[in-house]
């Protein structure tokens, strides 16, 4: 019989990586124990932008209709040189969308935490323990010790079979396990400030997002929901960081946009700006993820969706591990797969941030001739996609087909009962096979296969089929010469085949890399080629 205080995953931080991580966790039947020291959602806006990887998350979780109304699309953003030209766009690619929401999108904190956390504290199997600081934390080969103390004084051991620190920059699990961060090599003291603009003065505003990449003083404009708007604002040499926080300091520095007569000042707050990535992201039982384990600068507002994509593939291998036993190659693809991809992706919003924070006039001069010969003489559009990297490491087919690591797509479909839904809602979120004019074998065990069919093309005699109906997963089997993908849970593409045999040779490799996985042994021999 399982102990009272003993838990399958303790998660130390209930802030969004935290909230999705016990709801991820509790969803795949793990009891989870959730602790925060702060009772309520901080009333001040911190992260801005989502993307739709994150998004097809919540939607999986059943939480996205709840977060979508303080959600808006994220305009393009122009970054204006030295000179004030446009130099460069970072914009969202083009409809149709490649996993069915909006690909890049801006949203106000405050009431899409509250609704993370309400959504995971009512799941069965989940506890959520607020007001409640973790003291010490201990793990031997069976499990993890941590001794909590909530806000009467009260103290309480608890014991779980893992646990993961999502509690942010100065993470208490990180200290206790010993883990240092790694400089990436990126400090800049920066100014964040949002407000609230009247509706008669939104008008006066850029209605696009800008990068202002002067090199008296670099500015970020963002667009965000509604009537919010923030500017970061980088301070200069000799500016006290607090004293830039007052709010006669804040209105002269927007004083080219905005007077206080015009909004209402939200938030004003100094930060550095840091490139950072933990040594460990693994020791034993424990688990680090979200800004727990790196920091990076927010240039193309990725920060929230990395702590997110942590949990997101952290929590599967968990809940695989908690169903067909023990395995630590499996659990140490995590940090592998996570720290592979963060060090990447930090590496490219660094070098954005580099060319943005350029302070010298002659150098930013050349900066601006180099972007501009990029585009031929014009200012070239980047989409925020192809900045995100694939997965480059970890649990992934072998060979480097290109495919490898992506996102697979989720187009929107028609169901068996003839309704339009996204591909996520007819494929569930567990392992699948995806197969595009192919056949493939029936349904076993623990994966998915999913028949995805044009338009009047009859449904195979087995097995689940779906219609698209815009054409984005065709166009990516097309595009990476397959006819079939076995996709993670996770929605990164394990690998993919181009006929039977490599189909089959697909999933020898799988089971190959996880025996506990219940596979079909190969293409049932009536659908042979």
């Amino acid at each position: 019989m399982r102990a009272p205080d003993h838990y399958d995953v303790a998660v130390i931080g209930f802030g969004p990586s935290g909230a999705v991580a016990t709801a991820l966790l509790a969803q795949a039947g793990l009891r989870t124990l959730a602790i925060d020291r702060a009772r309520e959602v901080w009333d001040k806006p911190r992260a801005i932008a989502i993307d739709h990887e994150i998004l097809r998350v919540l939607d999986n979780l059943g939480v996205a209709e709840r977060v979508l109304p303080h959600v808006a699309p994220f305009p393009a953003s122009e970054h204006f040189g030295a000179q004030g030209q446009l130099i460069r766009r970072i914009d969202m690619v083009p409809e149709p969308y490649p996993l069915g929401y909006v690909p890049t999108m801006v949203f106000t904190q405050p009431p899409v935490e509250a609704a993370l956390r309400d959504h995971a504290a009512g799941l069965p199997g989940a506890e959520v323990a607020l007001g409640v600081e973790l003291l010490s934390l201990e793990q031997d080969a069976e499990r993890v010790t941590l001794r909590l103390r909530g806000e009467d004084g009260a103290e309480r051991t608890v014991t779980a079979d893992y646990a993961i620190g999502c509690d942010g920059a100065t993470s208490t699990v990180r200290r206790a396990l010993g883990i240092r961060y790694q400089d990436l090599v990126f400090d800049e003291p920066w100014l964040v400030v949002d407000v609230l603009v009247h509706e008669d003065a939104l008008a006066h505003l850029p209605a696009n997002a800008a990068q202002y990449c002067d090199p008296a003083r670099p500015v970020t404009y963002i667009v965000g929901p509604g009537r919010h708007r923030r500017w970061e604002i980088m301070l200069l040499p000799g500016e006290d960081p607090r004293a830039m926080e007052a709010e006669a300091a804040v209105w002269r520095l927007l004083s080219r946009w905005v007077t206080p007569e015009d909004a209402t000042l939200w938030r004003a707050s100094s930060y550095r700006f840091h490139a950072l990535v933990a040594a460990q992201w693994r020791q034993g039982r424990v688990f680090l993820a979200g800004d727990a384990a790196h920091q990076q600068p927010p240039f193309i507002g990725q920060g929230m969706c990395q702590g997110v994509r942590d949990v997101a593939n952290l929590a599967w291998k968990l809940a695989q591990v908690h169903r067909t036993g023990p395995d630590d190659a499996l659990l140490d693809t995590y940090g592998r797969e996570r720290d592979a991809h963060v060090r990447e992706l930090t590496a490219r919003i660094k070098h954005i941030g580099e060319y943005i924070c350029e302070r010298d006039p002659e150098a930013a001069r050349a900066r601006d001739a180099r972007l501009l010969a990029e585009g031929g003489g014009t200012a070239r559009t980047v989409t925020r996609q192809e900045i995100v990297p694939p997965l480059s490491a970890g649990l992934l087919a072998a060979g480097a087909h290109p495919a490898n690591g992506t996102l697979f797509p989720q187009p929107w479909v028609r169901d068996g009962t003839g309704g339009r839904v996204r591909l996520d809602t007819v494929a569930g979120h567990g392992w699948r096979l995806v197969l595009r004019g192919m056949p493939g074998p029936a349904a076993s065990g623990d994966l998915t296969v999913l028949h995805l069919l044009e338009p009047g093309e009859a449904a195979p005699g087995a097995g689940l089929a779906a219609t698209e109906l815009d054409g984005v997963a065709a166009a990516w089997f097309a595009r990476h010469g397959a006819r079939a993908a076995i996709v993670r849970p996770d929605h990164y593409v394990f690998g993919t085949a181009a006929d039977s045999v490599g189909l089959a040779r697909l999933l020898d490799d799988l089971r190959a890399r996880l025996p506990n996985l219940l596979l079909p042994l190969a293409t049932s021999p009536e659908h042979a080629e």
